[in-house]
């Protein structure tokens, strides 16, 4: 593409305004991260940290979720959405994971993904933060957003703009790329009205409004 935002520059400029760049999922273990987020399909983080505390007390193991009355399960996750399809995908993950992997979640990605429930982006999540295996990039709606207007991609499709970024942002960077982009996309460059006059990448951004 003719206009787009150098690369290495945006990461710098963005990991010196979000130093603590992060999941905004609460998790302490790889199970934990992969429970919350199936559940944070079509919902807000802030609404399954609500629900995850005392849904981790009472399903510590794999074995758990898969032995786990769906009806309970279901009321458990009831906030987050979608409970009965999500409980059914946490389920479905659990049993897969006792009876394919010992209970353990694995790390790669073709075994990720193939677990109920799990898709690219799910996997890329477990395997960035739970792993710190740089295996993609996380496409949500911020990093599609901002993605096409820092010129990084002109694609629309999840699956197209992450080959894009694998191929425009260092290895090194997948994870926390897409978690910068995410506060970025939050705070700052906000879909209806981006505050580009505030904005860090204002001078980089081909698309960045300028007086």
């Amino acid at each position: 593409m003719e206009d787009k935002a150098p690369a290495k520059e945006t990461i710098a400029r963005l990991k010196s305004a979000y130093p603590d760049a992060r999941t905004a999922l609460d998790w302490t273990n790889p199970l934990e991260l992969l429970v919350a987020t199936i559940l944070s399909a079509q919902t807000t983080d802030v609404r399954v940290n609500l629900v995850t505390p005392n849904l981790f007390a009472k399903y510590p193991t794999a074995a758990d979720y898969a032995r786990a009355d769906p009806a309970e399960l279901e009321e458990a996750i009831r906030p987050t959405g979608f409970f009965r399809n999500k409980a059914k995908s946490l389920q479905g993950m659990a049993r897969a994971l006792v009876e394919d992997h010992g209970g353990e979640v694995p790390r790669t990605m073709a075994e990720l993904v193939a677990l109920p429930g799990v898709g690219r982006k799910t996997a890329n999540v477990v395997l960035g933060n739970a792993f710190s295996i740089d295996e993609g990039v996380v496409v949500d709606t911020h990093v599609r957003r901002l993605s096409n207007r820092l010129g990084f991609t002109d694609q629309k499709d999840p699956e197209k703009i992450e080959r894009d970024l694998m191929e425009t942002v260092p290895r090194e960077d997948w994870t926390v790329f897409s978690h910068l982009l995410i506060l970025h996309g939050r705070s700052v460059c906000k879909s209806r009205k981006p505050e580009c006059e505030n904005c860090t990448l204002n001078d980089l951004c081909p698309s960045a409004f300028r007086v």
